[in-house]
């Protein structure tokens, strides 16, 4: 179905690239694009802003190598009301750059990932063992999610608030609480999801009104509970390949691609395995994103 009714993108964390500070990156943008078209992606993840470009670079870099733009990741300090009006400037940043990304067919324009900068404890303890908000702090939490989803909007975006390890919305029980206490869409992310103790199929049928984006990773428990005895922290944890190649960890790939096509997803499916600069080398990052797709090929998608 990929090209039709889905595409299939990959995303600057595979690599290593997560923040611009991390200087130099362990490679250019032009080499991931390269790479990544020639392993047969349709899409990429922005990574950091700026990172791929901005404005006419960004479009004659992704469009020259036959790319789109899927989408971008934006933190925001939702647990904190001074902190997260610090922060719009940026999101609003980064729907500037959305906006000029390449012309995409109805359905793939990028999508703004919206997700909390994180819990320092939960940082610490990934995985779902760590308390989160205290129930009283949910309300004004969801309804700076909810403001950040408006403000996308306003601009022509559907976004998708992205759980994740380490931060305020880990668990499958802090997902629901969100899509309760607000209409934001989800970016489902099965790596995440399932080493917090969740299972991302049986997640993705009970969410499928409310996914609107997907990010397919693996996830390894054994490395999550070595890491943990060890004191290591989220960042460590990708370091080690608490994220595998897609087939070698736990993750149900096959009841994953069987369940978007029983609840007729559309849309990008984001292949990621994230991982620290440096940790596997550039040669064996590219080699991994290339089998990463052969393998949702294999499966159909």
């Amino acid at each position: 179905m990929s090209g039709t009714t889905r595409k299939i993108a990959n995303a600057p964390v595979s690599f290593g690239v997560f923040e611009l500070s991390d200087a130099p990156p362990p490679l250019d943008a032009d080499e991931m694009v390269r790479a990544l078209a020639q392993a047969g992606y349709e899409g990429i993840d922005s990574g950091p802003i700026g990172y791929l470009g901005t404005g006419s670079e960004l479009t004659d870099r992704l469009g020259g190598n036959g790319l789109l733009l899927a989408g971008g990741w934006v933190d925001l300090r939702y647990g904190d009301a001074g902190a997260y009006r610090e922060g719009l400037p940026a999101l609003e940043a980064a729907l500037e750059v959305f906006a000029a990304a390449p012309p995409a067919p109805e359905g793939f324009g990028p999508r703004p990932t919206l997700a909390c900068s994180g819990s320092p404890e939960r940082f610490a303890r990934p995985g779902g063992s760590v308390p989160g908000l205290a129930a009283s702090d949910w309300p004004a939490y969801a309804a700076r999610v909810q403001e950040a989803a408006d403000r996308c909007r306003e601009r022509g975006f559907e976004p998708a608030f992205h759980h994740h390890l380490g931060t305020y919305v880990e668990t499958p029980e802090d997902v629901e609480r969100l899509l309760e206490l607000t209409d934001v869409r989800l970016c489902l992310d099965t790596g995440h999801l399932l080493l917090a103790g969740g299972d991302p199929v049986t997640a993705l049928r009970a969410w499928a009104e409310r996914v609107e984006h997907v990010h397919v990773k693996d996830g390894d428990t054994k490395i999550l509970a070595d890491a943990l005895a060890d004191g290591a922290d989220l960042r460590e944890l990708m370091g080690r390949g608490g994220f595998a190649l897609l087939g070698e960890g736990e993750l149900d790939l096959p009841g994953m691609v069987r369940t978007l096509d029983e609840i007729g997803y559309t849309g990008w499916v984001v292949i990621e395995q994230d991982t620290l600069p440096g940790r596997r080398g550039v040669a064996r990052n590219i080699a991994d994103q290339t089998a990463n797709r052969r393998k949702l090929e294999e499966l159909g998608l």
